[in-house]
């Protein structure tokens, strides 16, 4: 396995097909609206909100997987911590370490900066990376029911 590294403007047109392949896995193949323009500015931009470690794939421009991550703040702990938005390993690599290896580079990063936590969203329906996630010893919060607003209810609010 390649080392993992944080992302560079170049590797945008493979984290949006892996995106792109992340939705088609969880059933919504027609649900993305991002663009190159949009992960340029969001990842490298003047004061970048958003962020992304990968690992290169065995083809030279090819990308084995990636983790996007954005920072969140615990009133509680009084101390920031990570939200991992997407973490997708293409299905070539699975069960190489791939998937571990982005888990814990995020672990190592809030141990390393003193974040309380590394949280995620996963789909009920998805087992096996429910099991995954488990297998290292995560687990689910019981009592949390997330919430969106989008679209028109977003307009109105």
């Amino acid at each position: 396995m390649k080392p993992i590294r944080p992302a560079v403007p170049a590797d945008v047109p493979e984290i949006l097909r892996l995106v792109v392949e992340l939705a088609e896995y969880e059933r919504e193949p027609d649900a993305v609206a991002a663009t190159e323009k949009g992960f340029l500015a969001a990842l490298f931009g003047d004061d970048p909100a958003v962020h992304a470690f990968v690992i290169d794939g065995e083809e030279a421009g090819t990308l084995a997987g990636m983790a996007v991550w954005f920072l969140t703040f615990s009133t509680w702990e009084g101390v920031h911590g990570i939200h991992l938005e997407d973490l997708y390993v293409r299905p070539a690599y699975r069960g190489g370490g791939y998937g571990t290896a982005l888990l814990t580079r995020l672990a190592a990063l809030c141990v390393e900066r003193g974040y309380a936590r590394l949280e995620w969203d996963v789909l009920d329906w998805n087992a096996p990376a429910i099991g995954f996630y488990e297998s290292l010893g995560a687990r689910p919060l019981d009592g949390w029911t997330t919430y969106r607003l989008d679209g028109e209810a977003l307009r109105r609010a």
